[in-house]
């Protein structure tokens, strides 16, 4: 398996602590309730954090995006900001991290009375969850395979995409839909046709030097791409946001993948059609800018 997502076995991830609800818990004993809105029903919004160098990578981007989503949802966190950047590094500390980890942070509407989908039947405050685990991507993973899916991404009046909700089943249908052609990850169009997302990352591509990636209304608001569309504006390489054709990117010289987990991940082929260039400069050129972002914000940010 070669997914953006992928990583290298780690052998001390059999013995790791998790957050559960403001306690430190070893994660084979923590425990949510059947009656939990983000079990029963996806109601809840998570973020993905990257421990690089004693420091979670853009934190007050992340928290920014989580408190947007939560208060979109009426779900009182419970917590303030400080307060739980303070139980985050309370868990890296727990388990020994200072680099190379991966925390998932969700945040639910916690115990209903029953499930349903009324969200008047919570009991009381959300759930809290934190995991942490060593990840690391394998230097010798290849370059993605990715293909077209039926499975479209949708306006926010029908799901809005800048909510990073638990409900991934649209995007987990995109993937099923290509998995068995050897696919990765799914290129997924919008409801009008153009090309938007994969189903778990963010999409770009370069043609002539120039890098393309969709507009910003029906694709992940991810962090990592936010990133990577402000160096190409600082100058890294030419930009240009769209509404585009998926003849556009089948066309492409290069195309990379961004999310938190895998950074900038090179694409090595299109509906099993290899790419003229893997990675090719443009996209060479982005990592290292992006490479020296995360070291210099960790190099501002690292817990003393």
């Amino acid at each position: 398996m070669a997914g953006s997502q992928d990583f290298t076995p780690d052998s001390r991830n059999s013995a790791l602590m998790v957050l559960l609800d403001g306690a430190l818990v070893p994660a084979e004993q923590a425990q949510v309730s059947l009656f939990d809105a983000g079990f029963g029903l996806g109601d809840g919004v998570w973020e993905g954090l990257r421990l690089h160098k004693g420091a979670l990578l853009f934190l007050e981007a992340h928290l920014d995006r989580l408190y947007r989503g939560a208060a979109a949802l009426r779900i009182d966190i419970g917590m303030t900001r400080e307060a739980l950047s303070a139980s985050l590094h309370d868990l890296l500390r727990a388990n020994s991290m200072e680099d190379g980890a991966h925390l998932r942070l969700m945040v639910t509407r916690g115990r209903k009375s029953t499930i349903n989908q009324d969200p008047r039947f919570a009991l009381g405050p959300p759930t809290i969850a934190v995991t942490a685990e060593f990840k690391r991507r394998s230097a010798e993973a290849r370059p993605l395979a990715l293909a077209m899916s039926t499975i479209r991404t949708s306006p926010p009046e029908i799901f809005d995409m800048h909510l990073n909700t638990h409900s991934r089943v649209n995007y987990i249908r995109a993937l099923l839909d290509v998995i068995d052609t050897g696919a990765d990850e799914a290129i997924m169009l919008d409801h009008r046709g153009f090309v938007a997302s994969c189903n778990a990352t963010n999409l770009f591509w370069v043609k002539g030097g120039t890098v393309f990636t969709s507009r910003d209304d029906f694709c992940f608001n991810g962090i990592t791409r936010g990133n990577v569309i402000a160096l190409c504006r600082e100058g890294v390489a030419p930009l240009q946001q769209g509404d585009w054709a998926p003849e556009h990117l089948l066309a492409a010289d290069e195309v990379f993948v961004t999310g938190t987990m895998g950074g900038i991940t090179p694409a090595g082929a299109i509906d099993g059609r290899a790419l003229p260039s893997t990675p090719g400069p443009v996209t060479i050129a982005l990592t290292q800018a992006y490479e020296a972002l995360k070291d210099a914000y960790a190099k501002e940010h690292a817990a003393r």
